[in-house]
């Protein structure tokens, strides 16, 4: 079978691999009809992982179940289903906690599981034309439709960013009539974005430097903040202080909190440096947001940090060590959520957003493309080029 294969440093590849088959009597063979390129790939297309050479790539996954175990109980042939990027077994002390992002059972090398990804177990990428599921009963989501009708591009994005934005929002302890500052408008920025217009947020700020993607922002009703004009910190205190609105609801002592209350890093450790946008600086997030979120509130880091970046500045960047100014979160009382989302804690109620019309995060998808595509999107998406969103590789789709 076809499928993307990492090649080395910016350099990936379409070609034949073994074909994809039932190893376990838990598992299920898919039959992929959609499969996008994450951010999260680009940290492996840009060697900051120790993922190997010869893998295949890729996590966000969907297609028509093509046969199945004799355990599978739940999923029939014939079934169109999603697939959470995180594996799990369904039964392990995190498991049945709704934490299959940190499945003890399912890498067996590691904590938490996923196909594809640098330290996440021995599975094979999704971006195939198949792929072997594992625990399926468990794993797979079943959604309505046929292949390539109308809710395709949204189901797609159940598979990880729309329940990974989503999780960010939760982690940032957003609520109704929350302010959010949001660090990044790629696709998982965006659809936080959406998440906390779904979950009521009264202001709502991301940031970025790529104008299409900050004209997405705007197109949802977020205010869109260019890193180029100056320290975003500095933009969104001076947009925050000349609201007449919010000054004339303000008691004594509401001074002390001009910021907002909800912060998000949906980039991670390759953010730039807001003094020299061609430098990546890893903590220049966190360290912002240690400044803008006020005093109480909270900071969800969904942005991907790696134990292990062969392309940090420095020893401790390499090891995935930053100076982190806990004085000033100590005294400000922040609480400071991370880590990988549980897709499956999510993914069925948004699915029955999408199917209620309630929630459309499709609009950040730029490209459907054919998978003897995937050398040129990795490339365009990774410079930001053209407007690259969100890529959609059909393993069906001729070029």
């Amino acid at each position: 079978m076809k499928a993307v294969v990492y090649k080395g440093v910016r350099n990936v590849a379409v070609e034949d691999i073994e074909m994809a088959h039932i190893e376990e009597k838990t598992d299920a063979l898919l039959r992929i009809t959609s499969a996008a390129i994450c951010g999260s790939d680009l940290h492996m297309y840009d060697g900051r992982t120790t993922f190997e050479v010869g893998r295949s790539l890729g996590h966000e996954i969907m297609g028509v179940i093509e046969k199945v175990g004799d355990a599978v109980t739940q999923i029939k042939v014939g079934d169109r289903v999603v697939l959470p990027f995180n594996i799990g077994c369904g039964d392990c002390a995190n498991c049945s906690r709704t934490m299959t992002s940190a499945c003890l059972v399912a890498n067996p090398e590691n904590v938490g599981a996923g196909y594809g990804y640098a330290g996440m177990g021995p599975y094979q990428g999704g971006q195939a034309e198949y792929i072997r599921v594992p625990y399926a009963d468990f794993n797979c989501l079943k959604v309505p439709g046929t292949p390539g009708d109308e809710f395709e591009d949204n189901f797609i994005l159940l598979a990880d960013i729309f329940p990974t934005a989503y999780h960010s929002t939760e982690q940032a302890r957003v609520g109704l009539g929350s302010t959010v500052a949001i660090y990044g408008a790629g696709p998982i920025g965006m659809l936080a974005a959406l998440s906390c217009q779904i979950k009521g947020a009264s202001e709502i700020y991301v940031i970025d430097s790529v104008p299409e993607r900050l004209d997405k922002v705007k197109s949802i009703g977020a205010t869109p903040i260019n890193f180029k004009d100056g320290s975003p910190v500095e933009q969104i205190l001076d947009l925050r202080k000349h609201n007449k609105n919010r000054i004339g609801a303000m008691r004594p002592g509401d001074e002390k909190m001009p910021g907002v209350m909800c912060g998000i890093d949906a980039v991670g450790y390759q953010s730039h440096d807001e003094g020299n946008p061609d430098l990546n600086r890893p903590n220049q997030i966190t360290d912002d947001l240690f400044e803008i979120v006020n005093p109480t509130g909270a900071i969800g880091v969904i942005g991907v940090f790696m134990s292990a970046d062969p392309g940090g500045a420095d020893e401790n960047a390499k090891n995935g060590t930053f100076d982190i100014p806990w004085a000033r979160v100590f005294e400000k009382g922040l609480t400071i959520e991370g880590g990988q989302c549980p897709v499956k804690k999510y993914n069925v109620l948004l699915r029955d957003l999408i199917l209620a019309g309630k929630a459309n995060p499709s609009f950040i998808i730029s490209h459907n493309l054919p998978m003897e595509a995937a050398p040129e999107a990795y490339s365009l998406f990774d410079k930001r080029a053209d407007g690259y969103t969100k890529v959609i590789l059909k393993p069906q789709m001729k070029g």
